[in-house]
């Protein structure tokens, strides 16, 4: 699923806070001490920041920031669960792939893991890469020597190749080796569409549910390339950045490299997911991502919408 696997690892943190385990206003080094390093406990970076994929900096627990927290976004394209992943080890004792597995999926009966043992690779689609960019393609404007969105995107270069791997299959990348379906991906993010709860089940308390939606940051990111509004883990709607494609209002989507949504209309109680195996170009909320997305809201429009959410 690649980064459409990112709001699936936001739910893991969000119900930590709705538990009262971790407080998003506490510095990460609260609940790992290791990250205070290089100057980190100087400037404290706080676990809302951690969360929010733009707003978060490219820090392992070593690494000095590559500017001061707070002033720049960029988009943590592949270390997003890693770092999530820690805190929520350090807090419950369990791997992100397990937390989801006990915590999440397992209870709402989505066909979703992070990662996939061997036994269930019989059910997984080769991954077929998007073609490769036209000769002469000029790179992104934002791509240059010595930029961090060089650094990020060669550091190392990623290959779709790699989803079809033993190694990608098996590890548990929090940022974007989510392995399921649509129907799993929906029936998890199911939880921010309903107010938190599912089937009598309170995943997330109606406050923290709330909190996806205060916005952490409005403005271009470094990575990305472009503007993006980020709310806590997942992006918002928003005019003149990447998210305008969606309904103004309380809604909220990440979307996959190779065109996979996952959006999220809760006045609507709404869910929109689509997995693919076969990429297209572009990530995030390409021509497919943005497509689909537009097809369910003109089906809603033109049959009404009551009625179009019958059928």
């Amino acid at each position: 699923m690649w980064s459409s696997t990112k709001p699936i690892t936001s739910l893991t943190a969000l119900v930590l806070i709705s538990r009262g385990l971790i407080s998003p206003s506490d510095p990460v080094s609260k609940y790992w001490p290791e990250f205070a390093a290089a100057g980190k406990d100087q400037t404290p970076i706080t676990f809302a920041e951690l969360m929010d994929v733009p707003y978060s900096t490219k820090l392992l627990a070593a690494q000095a920031p590559w500017w001061e927290p707070g002033t720049q976004s960029g988009y943590h394209s592949l270390t997003y669960g890693h770092l999530i992943g820690e805190v929520v080890l350090r807090v419950t004792g369990k791997t992100l792939g397990k937390f989801i597995e006990f915590e999440l999926a397992g209870p709402l009966g989505a066909d979703f893991r992070l990662g996939c043992p061997q036994s269930e690779w019989g059910r997984i689609a080769e991954t077929v890469p998007p073609p490769p960019p036209e000769a002469g393609a000029a790179m992104p404007a934002h791509i240059t020597p010595g930029s961090v969105a060089m650094r990020v995107f060669t550091s190392p270069a990623m290959d779709a190749q790699s989803a079809n791997s033993e190694s990608w299959r098996k590890s548990e990348c929090g940022a974007g080796n989510g392995h399921g379906n649509a129907r799993g991906l929906a029936r998890l993010l199911e939880v921010v569409a309903r107010g938190g709860t599912v089937d009598g089940k309170e995943i997330l308390t109606p406050e923290t549910v709330d909190l996806i939606f205060e916005e952490q940051c409005f403005g271009q990111d470094l990575v990305i390339g472009k503007k993006v509004r980020m709310g806590m883990g997942f992006g918002l709607w928003g005019k003149e950045w990447i998210g305008e494609f969606l309904p103004e209002g309380k809604t909220a989507f990440w979307g996959g490299w190779g065109g996979s949504p996952g959006a999220v209309d809760v006045p609507r109680g709404l869910v929109i997911a689509y997995v693919m195996n076969k990429m297209e170009n572009g990530e995030v909320r390409n021509t497919a991502c943005r497509g689909y997305v537009k097809s369910i809201y003109d089906i809603l429009q033109t049959k009404g919408e009551h009625q179009a959410l019958i059928d």
